[in-house]
């Protein structure tokens, strides 16, 4: 598949869940995209080599994201942290698709955190940060919403992330199936914590199940629009 072809698929993909993405964007995905597939053959970024498959399963999955942001967002800036990003996923793809966010990724493979400082550079990201560190032991100021993709455990994604959250903050976790048994640990272990929302991801090209689950502190006012 070229890249033409590969563009033409996001486009596609980013129309579909009603992104409105100018060219510059789409071209900074690609360009994304072939610094992904260049490293992954030296840094082992992710388990998946295909550029073709590394489109659907990590961008347009990662793009799924931005709606429910952008709805919780409601028009206002947010400071994010992207917890166990990897190779900037879904941080990178935030990053892009929303300028007013100042996204940080926070990886504790050193490789990893470098490789998303130079995507930063070489694509020209004001708004992302990279931060090798293990993410309870960074200092950093709170974020308003703190995500993950396939990172943790619920209940190990709070408990490591909880000191970042400023007043009224929430987590956003992005996970397959819906995890019956890790909202079960997480309400046993966190107990003043509160699922308040979970939403179906609908992702272009994917024949998976994708969901979004908003965590808050019980007591926080915080929630995302409908």
């Amino acid at each position: 598949m070229t890249d033409l072809d590969l563009r033409t698929r996001l486009a596609a993909a980013a129309q579909t869940l009603g992104l409105g993405l100018n060219d510059q964007q789409i071209d900074q995905l690609i360009a994304y995209l072939g610094l992904l597939s260049k490293w992954n053959k030296v840094y082992n970024l992710t388990a998946v080599r295909d550029p073709e498959a590394m489109l659907t399963q990590h961008l347009v999955d990662s793009l799924s994201l931005i709606p429910p942001l952008r709805r919780h967002a409601d028009g206002q800036a947010l400071r994010l942290m992207d917890v166990g990003s990897g190779g900037g996923l879904p941080g990178v793809v935030i990053a892009i698709c929303d300028p007013a966010f100042d996204v940080t990724c926070v990886d504790t493979v050193g490789k990893k955190a470098f490789f998303i400082a130079q995507v930063a550079a070489e694509i020209g990201l004001r708004n992302l940060h990279a931060e090798h560190s293990r993410v309870e032991q960074l200092k950093t100021a709170p974020f308003d919403v703190v995500t993950s993709r396939a990172f943790a455990s619920l209940a190990d994604f709070t408990e490591w992330t909880r000191m970042h959250l400023k007043a009224g903050a929430v987590w956003a976790a992005m996970k397959g199936q819906h995890p019956e048994d890790e909202l079960a640990e997480l309400a046993q272990r966190a107990p003043d914590l509160s699922v308040f929302h979970v939403e179906q991801l609908q992702v272009p090209g994917l024949d998976a199940q994708r969901c979004l689950l908003w965590i808050r502190p019980v007591g926080s006012d915080a929630t995302p629009s409908a």
